[in-house]
């Protein structure tokens, strides 16, 4: 079994160009004294989208690399695989995130309820966490309500974990659960049914991405009750130590947050919660690496700079089909959305000001930011046009991509 490390952050790369400009953040970090692991990641609708594969992902993570000399351990995820879809992942990665969001909620049977219970009667009636201020208090209903509700994911999240065993032949492998994109937030008692299922499966899990309350969308910050979010974030680290001892879970499993990137306002409370119980943490804030793009062309101005207009031209007359699939993570004011023609005569300082996640500036536009953020295609049909101009302006684009990743994320987190 493959042991992730103690602070583990995922980047995505859309076009796999700035993997170099990613590593240097993690390479500033870690001259600091601070040790993160970078985790590529590239969900299978980016790769459609793109055209990409992920051998190509692999190939730039290791290019990097090598080319900076980073001496530490990194990771390639697959994101969000299921059945369907991991197959093409195999040969190319060494991170997996199960994600059985889809089958929570298909009812389990009776009976295997019931054989849950029998194996697990600890889950019924008092149950004390150290951390948890208050004892949970579990029926047998509870825990019939929880099991009929996620037994079949947990049993989905175990069969997947032994196809990806069996066909790269060995477990070299870490293997995260995603539970994230559902309704309603895990509490407490059903974070500890959902871990007991999952060791009753008898694989490695050393990460849960579970469903905070509040609003994660594509590319903004958090929206929510941030005492709220703290409480849960710091119930579910307590939840997860209990289970770790109670059911012999690997002791590297830990919490993942699924930000849907720039959730800076919860930064600090992770911060909190890290320090004082020496928790580990993984964090994915992948997305925003293609809207440093779009700033740094924006930034060099002339030819890049209406490359970049033109991709917001056509992402807003082409909202409709770029926001469908992401309508759940992503709140876009259409009226808030300037005009074409307007963004076309802006110059570079207000472009990037409209685009860049600096909640004080008056520019910021959120609305602009979101639709950006998920209008990757748009740049993606450009193909050597959109390439090229990365290229011609690496150098400008770098500086940002690395920036964005250290400064804003980074340091709020580690630092």
């Amino acid at each position: 079994m493959k042991t992730i490390d103690k602070f583990t952050f995922g980047v995505g790369d859309r076009f796999a160009h700035q993997a170099e400009a990613q590593l240097r953040a993690f390479q500033t970090l870690s001259d600091k004294g601070v040790q993160v692991t970078p985790v590529w990641n590239k969900s299978n609708r980016e790769h459609l989208i793109v055209g990409s594969e992920p051998a190509g992902t692999r190939a730039a993570a290791d290019a990097a690399v090598s080319n900076l000399g980073w001496g530490r351990s990194y990771l390639l995820d697959a994101d969000h695989i299921n059945l369907e879809t991991v197959d093409r992942y195999i040969p190319h990665c060494d991170f997996y995130t199960i994600d059985v969001a889809d089958d929570i909620g298909t009812p389990a049977a009776p009976e295997e309820i019931s054989a849950f219970i029998d194996r697990h009667p600890e889950l019924i009636g008092t149950v004390v966490i150290e951390g948890i201020e208050n004892p949970l208090e579990i029926s047998r209903e509870d825990v019939e309500k929880t099991a009929r509700q996620f037994l079949k994911a947990c049993e989905l999240a175990g069969q997947i974990y032994r196809h990806i065993a069996s066909e790269k032949g060995s477990e070299d492998f870490i293997a995260e659960v995603s539970m994230d994109e559902t309704d309603d937030p895990q509490t407490p008692p059903e974070m500890l049914v959902i871990l007991a299922a999952i060791a009753d499966q008898g694989f490695p899990i050393q990460t849960i991405a579970p469903k905070f309350t509040g609003r994660f969308n594509k590319g903004v910050d958090y929206v929510g009750d941030l005492a709220q979010f703290e409480q849960e974030f710091n119930d579910d680290l307590a939840v997860i130590e209990h289970a770790v001892q109670a059911y012999g879970l690997p002791a590297t499993l830990k919490l993942s947050v699924h930000s849907g990137s720039d959730k800076f306002s919860i930064y600090g409370p992770i911060k909190r919660a890290l320090a004082r119980t020496g928790a580990g943490l993984h964090i994915k804030t992948a997305g925003t690496t293609w809207l440093e793009e779009l700033i740094g062309l924006a930034e060099a101005g002339g030819e890049a700079l209406a490359l970049a207009q033109r991709i917001y031209a056509t992402a807003l007359e082409k909202k409709e089909a770029l926001c469908a699939p992401y309508a759940t993570v992503i709140d876009v004011d259409e009226s808030r959305l300037p005009g074409a023609g307007e963004v076309h005569a802006w110059t570079s300082e207000q472009y990037t000001g409209a685009l860049r996640h600096d909640q004080d500036n008056p520019a910021y536009n959120q609305h602009f930011r979101q639709l950006l953020h998920v209008g990757f295609k748009v740049a993606a049909q450009l193909g050597d046009t959109y390439l090229d101009a990365l290229k011609d302006n690496a150098e400008v684009i770098g500086r940002n991509v690395t920036e964005n990743i250290y400064e804003r994320h980074m340091v709020p987190l580690f630092g």
